[in-house]
């Protein structure tokens, strides 16, 4: 069995484009290109260039001691939030700016839910000097003030998205209407490995930068080309599907993917997919959704605004269909405290989403010479407001 993406755009079952007529050509485009574009030397060479001139690359890949003497294992931390803007999400902006660039498009619309990869977003337009126009759920504008201020410095338009859930989902929906009226100038770069074909894909190709480094990075510290478990947080999933990438064939290492619970599985209130979702069409693919009986769309809740997703992207809906991908559901409270534990221990403060990945350990045992990779996806300078409310600091 395979797990990457098949020429028709499938994971497995999963994956696909399901989109209105208006979209086709966009969409389209987009898919007889992307490769070709990708694969050019001059695009590599400029990708390469501000991977690493601009955003600081490579990540280091850090031994986490005292993590790793309290649950007795070797803990390894790939340092994500040391990118520009704080997160893994510029690896795919850069890459879908260069990309809109060589498609002739003038104009970048987004979507984002705690306004990280919003904030890539902007910046890579502002880079650039492209239009910037970033959609986002009014209860995340609220609970992500800081972002949102980002993003207008940054020069870009904040378009609130008023209905629904206020939330990402609602987001995207606003962002793929501003698409179908603008399909000429427009390029939307979606933050996730979700949305129609080749989004998923394309997405994916950009984060595996996270994979490839790894490997170099053990090998350089362990005497080691892989490691036996890499440990990632789940929304839409693009820093999991960086961080699994180059590992998604090799059976020999182990996948978990770590989604938000929110205040219990089943409390009605949660954002766990694969534990909840049945197959559905969300934003233009197949994939893991979270519905009532008659298909309509269940509101996700989590306390981390880019976990708060009702369906997964269609990879990480294979992986677990398949079996590849160990799927744990961790509740706000364990990921709030695993993220105090994290910052106590280690001295870095997680994104919350982030803190979902390490909140794993209080439960899942390794042994002690297991070599566990957990991707520290992004830092949590955005949620302070939301750490100090929760433990009263």
């Amino acid at each position: 069995m395979s797990y990457n993406v098949n020429e028709k755009g499938y994971y497995g079952e999963f994956g696909g484009a399901f989109i209105p007529e208006m979209l086709f050509p966009n969409v389209e485009e987009l898919r007889q290109n992307y490769i070709e574009i990708m694969s050019d030397s001059s695009f590599q060479e400029e990708f390469q260039q501000l991977l690493k001139d601009y955003v600081g690359r490579p990540t280091p890949l850090y031994f986490a001691n005292r993590l790793s003497e309290k649950y007795g294992t070797k803990i390894y931390l790939k340092r994500e939030d040391l990118n520009h803007t704080g997160a893994h999400k510029v690896n795919n902006t850069i890459g879908q700016i260069l990309m809109a660039q060589r498609l002739g498009k003038s104009r970048i619309i987004a979507e984002t839910g705690a306004g990280q990869h919003g904030v890539a977003t902007a910046t890579v337009c502002a880079l650039m000097g492209i239009e910037c126009i970033v959609y986002m759920g009014e209860i995340d504008i609220a609970r992500q003030a800081p972002n949102v201020a980002r993003m207008k410095m940054l020069g870009a338009t904040v378009v609130p998205a008023v209905s629904g859930s206020k939330t990402l989902k609602d987001a995207t929906n606003e962002a793929i209407r501003d698409w179908i009226n603008n399909p000429e100038d427009t390029h939307y770069i979606i933050g996730s490995v979700v949305g129609p074909h080749p989004y998923p894909d394309m997405v994916a190709r950009f984060q595996s930068i996270v994979s490839e480094e790894i490997i170099a990075q053990l090998e350089e510290k362990e005497n080691i080309s892989k490691p036996d478990y890499v440990v990632a947080c789940v929304g839409g999933g693009s820093n999991a599907a960086g961080s699994y990438y180059h590992f998604l064939e090799d059976e020999s290492v182990g996948l978990i993917a770590v989604e938000a619970a929110g205040k219990g599985i089943h409390s009605g209130e949660s954002a766990a997919t694969s534990a909840l979702g049945k197959t559905g069409i969300i934003h233009g693919s197949k994939t893991l959704l979270m519905q009532t009986s008659d298909g309509q769309i269940t509101e996700p809740y989590s306390i981390s605004a880019g976990l708060d997703y009702p369906g997964v992207g269609p990879m990480h809906a294979h992986l677990y269909a398949s079996g590849r991908a160990e799927f744990i559901s961790v509740t706000d409270e364990e990921a709030m405290n695993a993220g105090l534990e994290l910052c106590k221990l280690e001295g870095i403060i997680p994104a919350i989403e982030t803190a979902h990945a390490f909140a794993i350990f209080e439960s899942r045992k390794f042994t002690k010479d297991d070599v566990v990779v957990v991707n520290l996806s992004g830092r949590g300078d955005k949620d302070l407001e939301t750490y100090i409310k929760f433990f009263n600091l």
